[in-house]
């Protein structure tokens, strides 16, 4: 079995966020870690590796630096690492990330690829699926448990009030919930040996059956029209009321005005 890991080098929400004047993120000046829900895929695919000896690739997009995210998976396990960088794909929506996702992915042999649900810094949960689209896949979304059935996987998959279980032939892609499981820690061993390791670099020119319209930048259909760092709230209004019977009326008048009731 081979299994595709795609994961995501994210901003570190918690030390602030960058913006560049087109709008876009200043990776590059960011504190970042691997994307949780992306972990939890690696996680699955490499208990994949524990149980039936699956080979696992991960792969991602970004800066150079992006490297780092990649060292991290091959030292929890993952068996190679990918990246794909070039300055043209700078800027990419999920539309041109998952353009230049499945370009790459088309240069390797898959049984099963794993994405996260979605990334922290979009939260948008459409790479997965637009991968999937564009390599002519079936997806299964909200993966909270796999099962291997021959040659095809069972999952279980996570809804508002209930889950489903629905089962797909191999190749197949999933996308991975944070909550899908604990992924495991990276080992003494396991740094030295991925800090050791060569990560194979790809740039535009490996990429098969892709567009130069469809990624980077002016690829990519979504135009971010304002963006910032985190937006103070007003005080807000107060009121001083000298009755309880005051008080519930005005507040019952806000709901009814704001159609809240």
């Amino acid at each position: 079995m081979k299994v595709i890991v795609c994961i995501k080098q994210v901003p570190d929400t918690a030390g602030g966020v960058q913006f560049i004047p087109d709008g876009t993120l200043n990776r590059g000046a960011m504190l970042t870690i691997m994307n949780p829900d992306d972990k939890a895929g690696l996680e699955a695919a490499l208990r994949l590796k524990d149980q039936y000896g699956a080979e696992v690739t991960a792969i991602t997009m970004g800066l150079p630096k992006a490297e780092e995210v990649l060292r991290e998976a091959m030292a929890m396990g993952a068996d190679k690492g990918i990246l794909i960088t070039d300055r043209c794909l700078g800027g990419a929506d999920t539309w041109a990330t998952s353009t230049t996702l499945a370009g790459g992915i088309r240069k390797l042999d898959y049984d099963v690829i794993i994405t996260g649900r979605q990334a922290i810094d979009g939260d948008t949960a459409q790479v997965g699926p637009q991968i999937a689209e564009h390599l002519g896949l079936p997806v299964i979304s909200y993966t909270r448990e796999i099962q291997v059935e021959g040659d095809s996987l069972v999952i279980r998959r996570e809804y508002d009030d209930r889950y489903h279980v629905v089962k797909a032939q191999m190749p197949c892609l999933l996308t991975a919930l944070a909550e899908l499981n604990d992924p495991r820690y990276m080992t003494p061993g396991g740094i030295f040996d991925a800090y050791d390791a060569e990560i194979t670099v790809w740039g535009r020119n490996d990429l098969i059956d892709v567009d130069d319209a469809n990624i980077g930048l002016n690829g990519s259909p979504t135009k971010i029209a304002r963006a910032s760092d985190k937006v103070r709230k007003g005080a807000g209004e107060k009121v001083v009321l000298d009755t309880p019977e005051e008080s519930v009326d005005y507040i019952m008048d806000k709901l009814l005005t704001k159609h809240v009731i």
